[in-house]
């Protein structure tokens, strides 16, 4: 589970194999001091996967944070890519909206890509 922050905001990142987990991870993160406000973006996906699986998964992660990196719209080092069976989940807090629409765009160009779930979140200032 990958956790971002900002200001008490706190989004839950990634996948988990169950939906007694997501909700675990919701009442944990909210029984945290200073949390405000807490959005669970952890998608179920029960089942094994191969070792070929996890390999492609991290090998589309690596080329989705490249492809980010030399973007020169997104601020990559907010951003968070996790890949599930070729489905990547964006999160994180970036400064504006077009950074948002900008990451789905790139990561969507990257080869083995099937789908992207864009968590994104822009900063409230």
């Amino acid at each position: 589970i990958d956790v971002e922050t900002f200001r008490g905001d706190v989004q839950l990142n990634g996948f988990v194999p169950s939906s007694e987990m997501k909700s675990e991870a919701t009442r944990v993160a909210r029984g945290v001091t200073g949390v405000k406000k807490v959005t669970n973006n952890l998608k179920v996906s029960e089942g094994d996967r191969s070792a070929g699986e996890v390999v492609d998964d991290a090998m589309i992660t690596a080329k989705v944070k490249t492809a980010l990196a030399t973007d020169k719209t997104v601020a990559a080092h907010e951003v968070n890519v996790t890949t599930r069976e070729g489905v990547v989940q964006l999160a994180g807090f970036v400064d504006n909206s077009e950074q948002k629409s900008q990451a789905s765009e790139v990561a969507r160009k990257v080869a083995g890509v099937k789908q992207v779930d864009n968590q994104l979140d822009v900063k409230q200032r």
